[in-house]
């Protein structure tokens, strides 16, 4: 038997096991959602999963799209604190467009809309949830979800926080629910059979892998043009913008604080690092085969923006170690993506669309023999969602993986802050060489928000 096969096996156990999945499911009439009778959550291929959407933004609506363009799906609620905004240009989004959409696919009045996620949580017919709010919201409204018996599409990162992401773990476990991380390049057919090709040594022993997260996009520029103090604004009268800051401290309302631009302010995500670094480095976690588990040592440092609202790192140098040996070394370097390096060869994926470079180039046109590792093919990430939903077997993603690959970007950022080596203790998920640094892992919430 192979034993690199036999590893991946056990791994995949070992998830299904911390997941608390069932394997079975159960047949329904087609148009009784499985939630409303008071079952398991459990959905039999012939039913049509009832779908609310949490948080409607730009992503939001891309995700609910998503979803509506499969025909066993009815999105029939959508929640948002913004009843509309105007940005990306000319795109409106916002609750109003929500309902719109919906009904233009379902007809009129067949989407209830809320400012409040518990109110859209308590429905008994709706089977599953799309979250995709500001990373701050991530793990209550997830942890919430599971506790209301819905399974769950959480957008990347999984959470905001390390703590957040265990508790997300342990609900999803706790109460048997299906959770798919929005990292939906590990979705991509390209993708995995580069780290298919990896797995298998077609490169020969792996020793290396280099992230590249440039910070060169539009986005990118305006947020390092935009490093000075923001003027305090009046709140817009569509937005609830106390609900929408939730567990994070008061802070006045301008608009870059909001909208698209929350994410270069630590109080609500981790800048790049958090954003396609939980695209990059999740492929990184998946090529290695340390999807359950995480580097034991990690070092960086970086270029902070800190002269206004934005607080997050625009340029990094990092190294990470796991217990292998591999080397994660990640820096801004062009173009985005990632490089397995082995001893025999190389293979490089561009994030985004999955393009292959290798050498020798002929290592793209391997085919992976029956008796070798594959780690499979998904139909599209959130098609594998629902297929999830309903066969109670394990996304590509699920939390456990989404939790892991989170936490190497929150740990680099500490390691940022602080300018301190860290070493990290995978199983007890603890810094070990400056435990004074684990009060990091957590942050505190404004009551009356907890987990």
């Amino acid at each position: 038997m192979n034993p690199r096969k036999n590893k991946n096996i056990n791994r995949r156990q070992f998830l299904k096991k911390a997941t608390g999945i069932a394997a079975g499911s159960l047949a329904f009439p087609y148009i009784v959602p499985a939630s409303a009778l008071g079952k398991s959550g459990t959905v039999a291929p012939s039913n049509r999963i009832t779908l609310g959407c949490i948080g409607v933004g730009g992503q939001g609506c891309g995700n609910m799209g998503a979803f509506m363009s499969n025909p066993n799906v009815q999105v029939v609620a959508v929640c948002d604190v913004e009843e509309r905004s105007v940005y990306y240009g000319q795109n409106i989004r916002g609750l109003e467009y929500a309902v719109q959409t919906v009904d233009e696919k379902y007809g009129k009045g067949s989407c209830a809309s809320y400012k409040d996620f518990r109110d859209l949580l308590v429905r008994k017919d709706i089977d599953a949830v799309s979250i995709c709010t500001p990373d701050h919201w991530h793990g209550l409204i997830s942890v919430s979800a599971a506790k209301a018996g819905k399974d769950i599409y959480c957008e990347k990162p999984l959470t905001n926080t390390i703590s957040e992401g265990r508790a997300v773990c342990d609900a999803v476990k706790s109460y048997g629910r299906i959770l798919q991380t929005g990292s939906h390049e590990r979705s991509n057919d390209s993708a995995r059979f580069a780290c298919e090709l990896v797995l298998n040594q077609r490169i020969g022993k792996l020793h290396t892998i280099h992230v590249n997260m440039p910070n060169t996009d539009d986005h990118h520029k305006k947020v390092m043009q935009l490093d000075f103090p923001q003027p305090v604004m009046e709140v817009p009268e569509t937005l609830d913008y106390d609900f929408w800051l939730g567990p994070t401290p008061l802070a006045p309302y301008t608009y870059y604080r909001s909208h698209f631009w929350w994410r270069f302010t630590l109080d609500y995500g981790g800048g790049e690092m958090t954003d396609r670094g939980a695209h990059i480095i999740d492929l990184a976690q998946l090529g290695n085969d340390t999807d359950d588990t995480g580097p034991v040592e990690l070092i960086a440092q970086g270029k902070r923006l800190k002269k206004g609202l934005f607080d997050t790192f625009i340029d990094y140098d990092f190294e990470c170690l796991y217990a292998n040996g591999v080397r994660l070394i990640g820096t801004t370097n062009e173009p985005r993506g990632l490089k397995f390096t082995g001893d025999k060869g190389w293979v490089f994926i561009h994030i985004h669309g999955g393009r292959l470079k290798a050498e020798p180039e002929s290592l793209l046109e391997e085919i992976i023999g029956p008796d070798e590792i594959h780690i499979g093919r998904s139909p599209e990430h959130h098609r594998n969602f629902l297929d999830s939903v309903k066969t109670r077997q394990l996304p590509v993603a699920p939390a456990e993986v989404g939790h892991r690959t989170a936490t190497i970007c929150h740990l680099l950022n500490i390691a940022m802050l602080t300018e301190q080596k860290l070493k990290w203790d995978p199983a007890s998920e603890k810094i070990t060489n400056e435990p004074d640094l684990n009060k990091m892992l957590a942050k505190p919430m404004r009551s009356p928000w907890h987990i």
